[in-house]
């Protein structure tokens, strides 16, 4: 099955809870899912679920292609550059696509970087002869 890195935080929080209802209160399996749940809450709740998913992606697919910043616009990864909060080489996304910063002559520049899940399953399958 694949997994869906988009997932319904409250399907998997629904479906902890019913895992975790067939377990005895204060069992080391209820702790681990309650653990589990609290843990995704909070990653919801200080906005970075998308850095999340990324990273779970990531994760499952085994590629080690993870940003480092994620911007919601061009401007703010431009004012990201301009502050220095970002170093060369660095992997960011900006509206789900991915660049990598590189250090020009003439300064900071965004190069466009394909993140493996914006390529289309047809482009990466070879046409046969």
């Amino acid at each position: 099955m694949p997994y869906d890195s988009n997932f319904d935080v409250e399907a998997v929080m629904k479906t902890l809870g019913s895992v975790s209802d067939k377990y005895p209160e204060g069992s080391p399996e209820e702790e681990a899912l309650r653990i589990a749940a609290v843990a995704l809450l909070y990653v919801r709740d200080i906005d970075k679920l998308e850095d999340y998913r990324s990273y779970f992606r990531a994760f499952i697919t085994g590629n080690p292609l993870i940003a480092s910043h994620a911007f919601a616009t061009r401007e703010e990864a431009d004012a990201s550059l301009a502050s220095g909060k970002v170093n060369d080489g660095e992997l960011v996304t900006i509206e789900g696509k991915g660049f990598t910063v590189v250090r020009g002559v003439k300064g900071w520049r965004l190069l466009r970087t394909r993140l493996p899940d914006e390529v289309e399953p047809s482009e990466t399958k070879s046409e046969p002869r």
